[in-house]
């Protein structure tokens, strides 16, 4: 039972891990960071990119921001349609403008094949199925700038637009104790060891039966065989209108791109320490 799980949950690691790539240089215009810290196979990405672009995107994408994000970062024709220029792009002190001619394509997180996103409880996990929600943020976290990109959406008229760009420092975000703690814990091996509750709960499929879930256990010593790589140098997070807190508990998602595949990490600080409690794929 243990090696199966070891095994399922290595194997969907595998799908999200990334090789040999390096993190984009954060540009004060904000124009040119459009390649992404970990890129998957991108044949079938392309494809997907193509098709998207070649379909018009039906009124219908407007109501769930999910639909419509993955036609903005697909369409090239969409997106310059979707951002109100000229774009506002501040850092705090000052502002500067990007006009329409100036801007480059954003393929986002497209070309890797996941995304990653943090919620504080489950409650606000279902905001990403929220119709209602008019304002939503789409953050990169570079860890080596130790900078936040945030680019801003709003529900005009009906429409999702890009309204404005935001760079802000690591430690002004709301999450920033949590992304200290994940940014070595996506890199320390031993770090990984020493920041597992004892013992961590697993879920995951059962091979028996596709409706079915599974439980276990992972421990100290077979931790090293669940261990894959995990995106360390940038990641994403989706704000759906969710408010955090200096919450002690943070879900942290890993999700694929058009092959179902997910993981959750739960994580619960407790006297002050990050830990992880549970694994769910």
């Amino acid at each position: 039972m243990r090696r199966f799980l070891i095994a399922v949950f290595a194997m969907v690691l595998l799908m999200f891990s990334c090789k040999g790539s390096k993190a984009p240089e954060v540009v004060e215009e904000a124009v040119a960071d459009s390649s992404d810290t970990c890129v998957a196979d991108t044949v079938p990405l392309d494809t997907m990119e193509q098709l998207i672009s070649a379909t018009p995107m039906p009124k219908a994408a407007d109501e769930l921001f999910d639909d419509f994000f993955f036609n903005f970062a697909a369409n090239r024709k969409l997106q310059q349609k979707r951002i109100k220029f000229p774009l506002p792009v501040t850092d705090g002190n000052h502002t500067e403008y990007i006009a329409r001619e100036d801007w480059q394509m954003d393929h986002f997180f497209m070309r890797q094949g996941y995304y990653t996103l943090i919620f504080d409880n489950e409650r606000q996990m279902s905001l990403v199925k929220d119709t209602s929600i008019g304002h939503v943020v789409v953050e990169k976290v570079f860890f080596g700038e130790k900078t936040v990109k945030q680019y801003v959406f709003d529900r005009v008229d009906g429409l999702w637009m890009l309204c404005g760009i935001k760079f802000k420092p690591l430690y002004e975000n709301m999450n920033a104790s949590f992304l200290k703690f994940y940014q070595r814990f996506s890199r320390d091996s031993a770090f990984q060891i020493e920041s597992l509750h004892d013992p961590v709960k697993f879920t995951g499929p059962d091979p028996d039966d596709d409706f079915s879930q599974m439980e276990g256990v992972i421990t100290a010593d077979t931790w090293p065989a669940f261990a894959s790589e995990l995106p360390s140098e940038m990641i994403y997070n989706i704000i759906y209108g969710q408010t955090y807190t200096e919450s002690d508990h943070k879900i942290f998602v890993i999700r694929g791109i058009s092959n179902g595949l997910e993981v959750e990490m739960t994580f619960e600080r407790s006297n002050g320490k990050w830990l992880l409690t549970e694994l769910a794929t």
